[in-house]
């Protein structure tokens, strides 16, 4: 007989608003942390070990934030907002202070992207004024290294993600769209590798593995797709798995390459073996939508934890398939 699905360790309440995004930073041996963005502009600071909110950050005008991410240290937070907003947060030293930032152009609800290129060095890809266009820009100069625009008919940028191969090459970046395609763009070129029509839907949400060359999209309908980079740098279609129920909001293959969440419309957690997509369970507890997943970053694979955010306010933290 199958084992029925765990609850969550603890739900986190207070958030006030839905939650948008989460971020986590685990690093020992300081108390780990749980960074929310709220739609009601808020960055919540839980930490995990007292189960509160340590601090309330509001930097984006009451403008959802929909994206977040630490510069190496929790003493730097960035920030995405629908203000059209990116800002960078100084939290050293009990600070809660906006110490730079810049305007995207974009109202859209396409999260950036970051990648570190060299110690203190990163490339925030990020969506732009124009609806299908991604700009690429250094952190912490702001200096604009490209801009990449797609044919009008792919429709609005939905996600974006860079990373640099093992190959040497530059960085690479992937991008979902409107029209249900994801392109591969090389960033050095400044021109796209591969295209492929995944999706009758927009893509709502993709992650990539970079190691294995392989990645996982969802959208408005009742499947999960995943797919490939083959050595030619092509995309290609690997496999599917069909949902009850229609609506993917958020995907995140943890760090280990060992499982896959997906954050669902019908108020539902899924998790899938990544190496086949095997569905491994189903995990219920919130009300309404759930809009992230995020798998913490602690070094002990036993402390690890997956966190949810959804529509109802509430995030869940779940132990899941945590053998070291």
């Amino acid at each position: 007989m199958a084992h029925p699905p765990p609850a969550p360790q603890f739900t986190l309440r207070g958030s006030g608003a839905q939650v948008n995004t989460l971020h986590f930073c685990c690093k020992d041996p300081d108390p780990p942390l749980l960074f929310s963005g709220s739609s009601k502009g808020a960055v919540h600071i839980w930490n995990l070990t007292t189960r509160r909110a340590e601090r309330v950050l509001e930097g984006h005008g009451g403008a959802s934030v929909i994206w977040l991410s630490t510069l190496n240290s929790r003493n730097t937070l960035i920030s995405q907002g629908r203000d059209m907003q990116v800002c960078t947060w100084d939290l050293s030293g009990g600070r809660c202070s906006v110490t730079d930032s810049f305007l995207t152009g974009s109202v859209g609800f396409c999260q950036c992207s970051l990648l570190e290129t060299q110690p203190g060095r990163w490339l925030l890809a990020h969506p732009a004024a124009a609806m299908e266009e991604v700009s690429i820009v250094d952190v912490p100069s702001k200096t604009l290294v490209c801009s990449l625009k797609a044919d009008a008919n792919r429709g609005m940028l939905m996600c974006v993600k860079l990373w640099q191969p093992d190959s040497g090459q530059g960085p690479l970046l992937l991008a979902g769209y409107e029209d249900g395609s994801l392109t591969l763009w090389d960033v050095s070129q400044r021109k796209p590798l591969s295209r492929l029509a995944a999706h009758p839907q927009p893509v709502m949400c993709f992650d990539f593995d970079p190691v294995k060359l392989r990645g996982i999209s969802g959208s408005s309908e009742r499947a999960v797709i995943s797919w490939t980079l083959d050595g030619q740098q092509s995309l290609q279609l690997q496999d599917s798995v069909q949902l009850v129920n229609a609506g993917v909001s958020h995907l995140r293959i943890r760090e280990d390459r060992k499982i896959v969440a997906s954050a669902g419309w019908d108020h539902r957690i899924r998790l899938f073996g990544w190496k086949r997509l095997k569905p491994l369970a189903v995990l219920q507890h919130h009300t309404d939508m759930v809009l992230c997943v995020a798998f913490s970053d602690h070094r002990d694979p036993c402390r690890r934890v997956m966190a949810a955010g959804s529509k109802d306010q509430r995030i869940s933290l779940w132990s899941v398939y945590n053998e070291g």
